[in-house]
């Protein structure tokens, strides 16, 4: 067996110890508590990102309105996807995924600003994209190896984010 390896009977037996933390063994190799902080924060960044993309698609008017509007529906369903994907992790880690209204913008990085006009709902859009691409890159830096299912978590939702702060750049570049 390889040097780097637990062997075999090690493993059996650490994995009967604290049989009630699930998916989280001695082997985890951070701070479960900062993580599940760290996922909550995500969660309701991503919670005012929905509700922002709603507001928008259900007030957006204007000659051109119809295919942003679109996108707004579609990225808002998106968020909702990331919300849902975070509060699972958050479970799986034993922890309780926080959907407190009153508490959801101050924990957020994200902000919930509505817009009067469709440019201006583009450009909010796209700061708070480029906020959730800066703050998913840190905590996966963060993160690390310490805790590979997280980071596969966090990197799925930054791909799906970069795609977003592309899709509203693309509504404010110029027509050719």
């Amino acid at each position: 067996m390889a040097d780097f390896l637990t062997d075999v009977q090690t493993l059996r037996d650490k994995a009967r110890d604290d049989i009630m933390s699930g998916p989280v063994t001695s082997s985890y190799g951070t701070d479960v508590g900062k993580v599940i902080e760290l996922l909550n924060v995500a969660l309701a960044t991503e919670l005012i990102c929905v509700l922002r993309y709603r507001q928008h698609h259900f007030t957006a008017s204007g000659l051109d309105s119809e295919p942003v509007a679109a996108e707004f529906l579609e990225h808002s369903n998106e968020e909702q996807d990331h919300a849902d994907q975070l509060a699972d992790r958050i479970v799986q880690l034993g922890g309780d995924p926080l959907f407190d209204p009153s508490a959801l913008a101050g924990r957020a990085h994200s902000e919930y600003v509505t817009a009067t006009d469709l440019s201006e709902m583009v450009r909010e859009n796209l700061v708070a994209e480029r906020v959730a691409i800066a703050s998913y890159t840190e905590m996966i830096n963060w993160i690390g190896s310490a805790d590979p299912t997280t980071r596969r978590v966090l990197e799925t939702i930054l791909a799906k984010e970069e795609e977003h702060a592309d899709d509203m750049l693309t509504f404010l570049e110029p027509q050719h």
